[in-house]
């Protein structure tokens, strides 16, 4: 593991005055990490330096490739002045499969590990405290070399920013309405849907407008090659209780597998919930929905946690669910994760991760 140097800011930024408007990453903390690769030399000079724009090439292959990764978690105060990560394991494996997958050396887990760690101990003063708000941690890497030509980058830089946030949805946890595309897709089996990349999040942006014209939030994905298939939300993989039981798309090389979902499912599990990870068709769903069998429906991320669906539409077919409220297993999912995520509640499976 490497030592990492610390340059503190002479000039700290004031804190947020209200910890009810801040939003969702719109405010940046005072420092941030960065780690440079160099082909032949690997991932070298780590650092934590005051927060400062970026200089690159124009001709830096992120700009023209799009060889980048990213990922997303969390640290939280506790009532008791502890500051907690929630399964930082579990995004550090996915980051190192992202770049496997992107041709991006992988960050050693170790120094990974100690970059998140190091940089939160610094900015301990920015975890916000009041409920529902946490430090949104955004690591991420890019490809810096100065080059047009379709091959991967020969050097990068890993950069770890934080920003106080609120919640992810401006209601909170109120039920959102999501709209099912059925033109546009998003990935398919053997693309990059299971990564965790900005390409990813671009192709989306079509439909998330469509979507959000007609007064969805969030747009539902089917699968892109028989366009039948329900397969994940823009920002969350999906849930849905149909018949009692607990149902949620099968990872299948075009979705992005989830921590918090994850940990819904052995949730679940552990609660004595029959649990499917399988095929579901969105015709099976709307069948579901006029019958009565569809109980429930939830997406599952890190940014929003679980947000509880109200409605689904799906051409001209509205599936109002719950009574366009929250659900029972929704609620209960909520509540448990967010209390061990704050150390609320006793952490029995060993997510919790406190930093010094």
């Amino acid at each position: 593991m490497q030592e990492i140097k610390i340059e503190r800011t002479k000039t700290p930024k004031a804190k947020p005055a209200d910890q009810t408007r801040l939003g969702f990453g719109k405010i940046f903390t005072d420092h941030m990490y960065i780690m440079e690769y160099t082909e032949g030399q690997g991932w070298h000079d780590p650092r934590i330096e005051p927060y400062h724009p970026i200089v690159l090439e124009p001709s830096a292959m992120v700009f023209h490739y799009a060889q980048e990764m990213f990922e997303g978690l969390k640290a939280y105060h506790t009532q008791d002045g502890r500051v907690l990560l929630f399964r930082p394991d579990k995004n550090i494996q996915r980051a190192e499969n992202t770049c496997r997958r992107l041709c991006i050396p992988p960050v050693p887990q170790e120094d990974f590990h100690n970059a998140l760690e190091t940089l939160i101990s610094v900015e301990k003063d920015w975890i916000p405290t009041q409920p529902g708000t946490s430090l949104y941690i955004r690591p991420f890497i890019i490809a810096t070399d100065a080059s047009l030509g379709v091959h991967p980058s020969h050097s990068y830089l890993f950069i770890i920013i934080l920003s106080p946030s609120g919640a992810y949805y401006p209601g909170g946890l109120d039920p959102v309405k999501i709209w099912i595309e059925d033109d546009y897709v998003r990935a398919v089996r053997g693309g990059i849907g299971e990564a965790k990349a900005g390409g990813n999040y671009a192709a989306s942006l079509k439909a998330q407008m469509k979507g959000e014209a007609e007064g969805y939030a969030q747009v539902l994905w089917l699968d892109g090659v028989e366009r039948k298939y329900i397969e994940e939300v823009g920002s969350m993989n999906i849930f849905f209780k149909i018949a009692g039981k607990v149902i949620t798309p099968k990872l299948n090389g075009s979705i992005l597998p989830g921590v918090t979902r994850a940990t819904c499912l052995e949730l679940c599990r552990a609660w004595g919930m029959e649990v499917e990870e399988r095929r579901i068709s969105v015709d099976e769903l709307v069948e579901a929905a006029k019958t009565g069998a569809l109980e429930e429906c939830w997406g599952s991320g890190t940014a929003a946690v679980i947000s509880p669906v109200g409605a689904l539409r799906y051409g001209d077919t509205v599936m109002d669910i719950a009574g366009g409220g929250i659900g029972p297993v929704s609620q209960k999912l909520y509540d448990t994760v967010t209390g061990i995520q704050t150390g609320r509640l006793e952490d029995s499976f060993g997510w919790t991760v406190e930093v010094k």
